[in-house]
């Protein structure tokens, strides 16, 4: 199955150029949009909930759910792979299965602030033609024939705007071609019926901009989703989508996937398309955010990546490698029964916070009960790699931001990812960012050879098949504090394909630390001051009732392997928790 010829090389013209001065003040804009929004949820007043909920109440994850019938409660509870199927099979129309999505999208909005663009017309009407479609044919339209799919906001969606968390974009990127990840989406069958929040600049791991405001952590609304796909992960964490489209940098995909629970998955950046996306930097291909799934399960993640790569993207966005997707790696070939996992406990920089030690831990036994092979990763230059990727993002010393938000005030994270802007701001000559394309390559060669260095310490001779390791030092942490990145986005400057997977929910009342000295020395103080930052947050009580998270990487280009891997871990881990029961 291929794509339209038209695509890659007339998006990327739609995107150029996108530094735009707005002709009224930042507070008329916003007002203007958050109207606009508001006016098109007000079409569905059924779908509202009905009363109100004081600000006081922190935790609201049951509340989007809590009105439905028991079919629209049935509907929202499943994947999107069960729901494909259900759809195929006509347990359920695509029209009551959008409409079930959109009645707790509705709520979800008013509780945590996670939409942006209203897609419900458009989407009731081509769920209305799949229908009868499927019905005059007996044929689905493609692999997600009916399936609602919500997209971030800085993915072109013909006709709809693309703000991006930008003033000076607001009403002036209405895109006139979809993105190729949209398009994808649309020739496989799939229903697209909102875009959610991204921050003011996307480069940032808090969802908060000018335009729309702050979104928020359904359970717990202290916290912040994580960003910058953060709207995408409050909206699915309360079921409000099956399947949501976001991108990473930095660590975009898997830091919301992580806070709110949920499965993410950033692959490498060759083989998803991305083109059609609007952001700062368009062209800088020093480092390039990766597009990819969040989802409720595993299995969806290999849906998305299966479904992308049948459209044979490559052909229309030639900076993509021609990489078929392979599902019987996912489904267990070429990968070994006796796994050798490597847990990265502590990057060097920020120690974790004791649950995510608790849960480094917990994963680690029950990977050895199950017959695994574990290691130690160790850190290698951690904080390097935070240096060079900074540098990396702000090539042009942050100027085009700086000029972009020259009347729309840098949100608190954004002062802070501004706050990190080195060469004392200045542009990076040519000469310059030839070196560190250099340092780039040459720490990509080292740690690869540390990679392969880990055949020594197996007892199978083979270097370890995966790094397990933390999302982030602390779960998700209160709004505005989030100042390391270095556990996700050590990664991206590697290219490394990497899967976040939830392992439970914190619990407060009664906690009491897991004893990891046997597998991990706790620096007996703290190493530098983002550390004395993050330690000093540790409070319990702060982090009650937010989800706790691991990531899983593997080598560049092996996201099958990965996704394969994953299954073993879940079935190691769901083995444990059986014998503790």
């Amino acid at each position: 199955m291929t794509l339209d010829s038209h695509s890659t090389c007339d998006i990327l013209k739609s995107s150029a150029g996108s530094v735009l001065v707005p002709q009224a003040n930042w507070q008329e804009i916003s007002e203007r949009k958050t109207k606009l929004r508001q006016s098109l949820l007000d079409r569905w007043p059924e779908w509202k909930l009905n009363h109100t909920v004081p600000d006081y109440v922190t935790d609201v994850s049951a509340l989007p759910t809590s009105q439905l019938t028991p079919r629209e409660y049935e509907i929202v509870h499943l994947d999107a792979t069960s729901l494909v199927h259900c759809l195929r099979n006509r347990r359920y129309t695509a029209v009551e299965v959008l409409k079930a999505f959109c009645h707790v999208a509705t709520i979800a909005q008013g509780l945590t602030n996670c939409l942006t663009e209203i897609m419900f017309d458009d989407g009731l009407k081509r769920a209305a033609e799949l229908d009868t479609h499927l019905e005059e044919t007996g044929e689905v339209v493609g692999p997600l024939h009916g399936l609602p799919v919500s997209v971030k906001d800085h993915i072109m969606v013909k006709n709809y705007d693309t703000a991006t968390g930008y003033i000076a974009w607001a009403f002036n990127t209405v895109a006139t071609k979809d993105a190729v990840v949209v398009d994808i989406l649309r020739k496989a069958g799939a229903v697209l019926y909102v875009k959610t929040a991204n921050p003011q600049t996307l480069l940032s791991l808090e969802t908060n901009n000018n335009i729309f405001g702050r979104t928020h952590n359904p359970f717990n609304r202290a916290l912040t989703p994580g960003g910058s796909s953060g709207g995408e992960s409050a909206l699915i964490a309360v079921h409000g989508s099956p399947l949501g489209i976001g991108t990473d940098i930095g660590g975009s995909i898997r830091i919301p996937a992580a806070h709110m629970g949920l499965y993410g998955l950033k692959g490498s950046v060759a083989r998803m398309p991305h083109a059609g996306l609007m952001g700062s930097h368009d062209g800088m291909d020093a480092i390039i955010g990766a597009l990819g799934p969040i989802t409720t399960s595993a299995r969806d993640l290999s849906l998305f990546c299966r479904v992308m790569l049948q459209y044979e993207p490559w052909l229309v966005e030639p900076q993509l490698l021609e990489i078929p997707w392979k599902q019987s790696v996912v489904d267990g070939e070429g990968i070994p029964d006796k796994l050798s996992i490597a847990i990265l406990w502590d990057d060097g920089v920020v120690a974790p916070h004791p649950p995510i030690l608790d849960a480094l831990k917990r994963t680690r036994h029950a990977l050895l009960a199950a017959g695994h092979e574990v290691i130690s990763w160790l850190p290698v230059d951690h904080q390097k790699a935070w240096d060079i990727i900074t540098k990396l993002y702000f090539l042009d010393g942050g100027a085009e931001y700086r000029e972009i938000l020259k009347n729309d005030p840098a949100v608190p994270q954004s002062n802070w990812i501004l706050s990190q802007v080195p060469n004392n701001g200045k542009p990076f000559t040519a000469a310059e960012i030839f070196q560190l394309n250099l340092a780039r390559d040459a720490f990509r060669c080292k740690i690869a050879a540390h990679w392969n260095g880990t055949s020594l310490r197996t007892t199978t001779g083979r270097h370890v098949d995966a790094v397990l390791c933390p999302v982030a030092p602390t779960l998700a942490p209160p709004h505005d504090t989030t100042q390391w990145w270095g556990y996700t986005s050590y990664w991206n400057l590697l290219d490394f394909p990497a899967a976040v997977f939830p392992v439970g929910r914190f619990k407060a009342q009664g906690y009491t630390p897991l004893d990891v000295s046997a597998e991990y020395t706790i620096p007996g103080r703290t190493r530098n001051a983002v550390e004395d930052f993050v330690q000093a947050q540790w409070n319990p009580v702060m982090y009650d009732n937010a989800p706790i998270s691991l990531q899983l990487v593997g080598r560049r280009l092996n996201e099958e392997k990965v996704l394969g891997i994953l299954r073993l871990v879940e079935h190691a881990l769901d083995i444990s928790r059986a014998h503790v029961i």
